[in-house]
């Protein structure tokens, strides 16, 4: 896997942010490569810089310093914002931990609607649409608004939508975050099937109960990567972990 070009890498990449007359470090000189096929999780406590990291790799926050590269491609040095949206159109699905609906649509509209931008006929997105709804168990809501599902629901669908059109890349922000327990495991054992047919993962999340279903996990405090682990090391350093989280919590 070492051999090939990362999915997504990241290279002595810093962020900061201008608050008045101070100067906030938020990304402190992050490396990271990840590869096709993986399912990584990253996780930390609130404020250590999960999500900016994210939207440096997405291409939709520009780092401070540093290079991004999507599959070779540097996103920044010589790529507009136009391509940058292209891009992730194309080649990447997203789920967040709100979904942004379009509400005047229903729950399949919702869904044909990644396919009908990309040039599919209305045919052809109806007929991929309600067959992926039918995989999650959705298809009898198809007709229903999104906003009158229930959370879990509602994940279940947004997750529908990111990979209707066939992404290298899934990208999960949060996304069990207003979700109660069990449809937290549910949206993750689909998050775990879509990972063992091929497609890779990047989940960002703050519960480290999730950290077993990754092949990879990325600890981030303060704005860098100060631990990673793989599956088979995780069981042994999971512990480790959650007292590194309270210490900082308490702090």
């Amino acid at each position: 896997m070492q051999n090939a070009i990362p999915a997504l890498h990241a290279e002595k990449v810093t962020k900061t942010f201008e608050v008045k007359s101070s100067v906030i470090p938020v990304l402190k000189d992050v490396s990271i490569s990840i590869y096709e096929g993986e399912f990584v999780v990253v996780t930390g406590p609130s404020g250590c810089g999960k999500s900016t990291l994210l939207h440096v790799l997405l291409g939709l926050e520009p780092p401070t310093s540093g290079t991004v590269s999507f599959f070779g491609d540097r996103l920044y040095d010589h790529m507009s914002e136009d391509e940058r949206t292209q891009l992730r159109k194309k080649n990447i699905g997203m789920v967040y931990q709100q979904p942004n609906w379009i509400k005047a649509l229903s729950v399949l509209e919702n869904v044909m609607f990644a396919l009908r931008i990309n040039g599919e006929s209305r045919e052809q997105a109806r007929k991929k649409s309600q067959e992926m709804l039918q995989t999650v168990g959705m298809l009898d809501w198809q007709d229903y608004a999104p906003t009158e599902l229930s959370s879990g629901q509602q994940q279940k669908v947004a997750l529908v939508r990111a990979v209707i059109t066939n992404p290298k890349l899934i990208i999960a922000d949060e996304p069990t975050g207003n979700l109660d327990f069990k449809s937290g495991e549910e949206l993750m054992q689909l998050l775990k099937k879509l990972n063992e047919s091929g497609k890779t993962i990047i989940m960002v999340t703050h519960d480290l109960e999730y950290l077993s279903f990754a092949s990879r996990s990325l600890i981030m405090f303060d704005g860098k990567i100060v631990e990673e682990a793989n599956s088979l090391e995780l069981s042994g350093k999971l512990t480790g972990f959650k007292k590194l989280f309270h210490e900082v919590y308490k702090s």
